[in-house]
C-alpha cells in the first residue's frame, strides 16, 4: 500500500505547488504562487499519526539521525511524479515537516527569466560566484541551470556538495559528482577540506552558512577552481560585508584581498508573483566584479558599490529597484509588488518614470 505521504506530495505536485507543510493538529498546508493553502480534503493529524506518516518514507538509519540531531535534511523522490526536498524538524514535541517541490527538469537560464549575462558564468575558467537571496527565492535552481551549460558545454570534472542533492546532473560532456550532507560527507567544510584532493575543476557549494565554509570556499576559488555557493542577503554590497563580518577583525584585511581577487559576479534574485496572480517571475540584481569593484573590496569602500552597478549597465550590471521597474512596465507585476520589494522608493519611483526602458 503506498504512503499517504505520497498521495499529499503527488497532490501538492499536481496543484504546482512550491511547499507541502505538515504539522500536528493541522490540514496539511501547500504554498502555490506564495500563498499557503489548506488541503481540506484531508484530516488533521494527531502528533502519533503524523510521526508514523512521515517515518514511512526514512530508513531506520534517517531516523536515528533525526532523533539525536531532532532535524533532518534528506531527498525524496515519487517516480514518475517528483523529487523533493524534505525538514523533519521538532516543534512543541512533536515531528513536523516541511517539502519543497523540485522540478525534476532543468529549466534554461531563459526559461527562469535570468538576464542573458548569467549563460556566461558558466564560461568562467576560475573564480567565485555567488547566488544570493532570501529562502525560496530559486537559487538551486539557478545553480542547477548553470551547472547544466557546463556539463552539456565543457569536459571538466565538477564536484557539488548538497544539503540535500536537489536536481540530479547526468555525466554529459562533464562527470558529475553530486555529494550529499549526512550521508556521503558530514559537512561543508569537511567536504571542501577534501576537495582539491578530488581533482575538481567546477566546486558548487550548496551553502556558505559559517566561518569554516565560507573560507575553505574561498580558498578553493583562489586556487585556480571555478566555485558556485549560495548566501542568504539580499543585496550586492550586503553580500560582500557579510562574507567580511563573519571573520576576526584581524583577518578582515586579508579576507578583503582574497575576495577582491576571486569574486567574479553576484547575482541575487527574488520570486515574486506575477501581475495575474497564477504564477512567479524573478526579479534580480546582478553584480559583475569589475576593476574599480575590486578596489572597492579592498579597500573597505563597499557602500560606493551601488553606484558603480547603477553605471555598469554596458557591462550587464542591473539593480534591483531598476529590475523590478522594468518587470513593472513590462506588466508582468503589480506596483504594489514593485514597491513592497523594492530597497529604495525613490530609486524605484526614478526608473518607473524614466524612458530608458
Amino acid at each position: 500500500m503506498e504512503p499517504i505521504i505520497n498521495e499529499i506530495l503527488i497532490k501538492a505536485v499536481d496543484l504546482n505547488a512550491s511547499d507541502l507543510h505538515l504539522v500536528a493538529n493541522s490540514k496539511p498546508v501547500v504554498r502555490v504562487n506564495g500563498v499557503l493553502i489548506k488541503l481540506d480534503e484531508y484530516k488533521e493529524f494527531n502528533a502519533n499519526q503524523l510521526k508514523e506518516i512521515l517515518f514511512q518514507i526514512i530508513d531506520e538509519k534517517k531516523q536515528n539521525i533525526f532523533e539525536t540531531r531532532l532535524e533532518l535534511d534528506f531527498s525524496y523522490s515519487i517516480y514518475g511524479k517528483g523529487r523533493f526536498r524534505c525538514n523533519y524538524y521538532f516543534q512543541r514535541g512533536s515531528v513536523a515537516a516541511a517539502f519543497r517541490v523540485v522540478n525534476s527538469n532543468i529549466k534554461s537560464i531563459e526559461e527562469l527569466g535570468l538576464p542573458e549575462k548569467v549563460r556566461e558564468f558558466a564560461t568562467y575558467p576560475r573564480g567565485l560566484v555567488l547566488v544570493c537571496g532570501p529562502t525560496g527565492s530559486g537559487k538551486s535552481t539557478t545553480l542547477a541551470s548553470i551547472i547544466d551549460i557546463i556539463n552539456n558545454d565543457r569536459m571538466e570534472n565538477i564536484i557539488t556538495i548538497e544539503d540535500p542533492i536537489e536536481y540530479l546532473h547526468n555525466h554529459k560532456k562533464s562527470i558529475v559528482s553530486q555529494r550529499e550532507l549526512g550521508f556521503d560527507t558530514k559537512t561543508f567544510a569537511k567536504a571542501l577540506k577534501h576537495v582539491l584532493r578530488e581533482d575538481p575543476d567546477v566546486i558548487m557549494v550548496g551553502e556558505m552558512r559559517d566561518l569554516e565554509t565560507i573560507s575553505s570556499t574561498l580558498t578553493a576559488a583562489e586556487t585556480g577552481h571555478l566555485v558556485f555557493s549560495t548566501l542568504h542577503t539580499q543585496d550586492a554590497a550586503q553580500t560582500i560585508d557579510r562574507i567580511i563580518d563573519i571573520f576576526p577583525t584581524h583577518q578582515q584585511q586579508q579576507i578583503r584581498m582574497q575576495l577582491a581577487g576571486t569574486l567574479k559576479a553576484v547575482l541575487v534574485q527574488q520570486l515574486l508573483p506575477n501581475v495575474n496572480n497564477n504564477g512567479r517571475v524573478v526579479a534580480c540584481e546582478l553584480m559583475i566584479v569589475n576593476s574599480a569593484i575590486k578596489n572597492m573590496i579592498r579597500e573597505m569602500k563597499v557602500h560606493q558599490i551601488y553606484s558603480s552597478i547603477q553605471t555598469g549597465g554596458r557591462e550587464g550590471m542591473i539593480m534591483m529597484d531598476m529590475s523590478l521597474a522594468k518587470l513593472y512596465k513590462q506588466g508582468k507585476i503589480t506596483k504594489e509588488v514593485a514597491f513592497d520589494k523594492c530597497h529604495n522608493k525613490e530609486e524605484l519611483t526614478r526608473y518607473i518614470n524614466s524612458t530608458a526602458f
